[in-house]
């Protein structure tokens, strides 16, 4: 009778492993997301700064919609001038996506926003000396820097 019952268990487990790894989604590493902030973004915010975005366009692997357009998605502020002894450009990464309602952890490569043309003096150090907004539903490109299974 245990042994029954042993065996049954191992089966319902095998059947479930099976069964979750049918539904595993994966987007490999390169693959561009497409969003649009949710909120203004500053480049005197701190880094660490989180902010909401949304994904633009479906986003799809060997024919497959894994993302969906309207998918919600958040990143952080990787660098900003919001430290004037370590002053440099803004720039974002997207750090998770919520999938199925769950956030998904993602890596991407940082994406340094374009802000109006520098002056001469600014120029070797690639920014200018005000503070530059980006306003709600700006518009980026994330490339995976790693893959993503979920």
């Amino acid at each position: 009778m245990i042994r029954k019952k042993t065996v049954v268990f191992v089966a319902t487990c095998c059947a479930c492993l099976v069964a979750s790894s049918l539904t595993a989604a994966m987007i490999p590493a390169g693959t561009i997301i497409s969003v649009s902030t949710e909120g203004s973004i500053s480049s005197q915010d701190p880094v660490g700064r989180t902010f909401a975005a949304t994904i633009n366009e479906d986003v799809a692997f060997k024919g497959t919609v894994l993302l969906r357009a309207g998918t919600k998605a958040f990143g952080k502020i990787q660098s900003s001038r919001a430290n004037p002894r370590k002053s440099e450009p803004l720039s974002l990464e997207l750090t998770w996506i919520s999938v199925d309602g769950r956030n998904v952890a993602v890596k991407t490569d940082a994406v340094q926003p374009a802000f109006p043309a520098t002056t001469g003096q600014q120029a070797p150090y690639r920014h200018t000396a005000s503070t530059s907004v980006l306003s709600a539903g700006t518009k980026f490109r994330f490339r995976l820097a790693q893959a993503v299974t979920w």
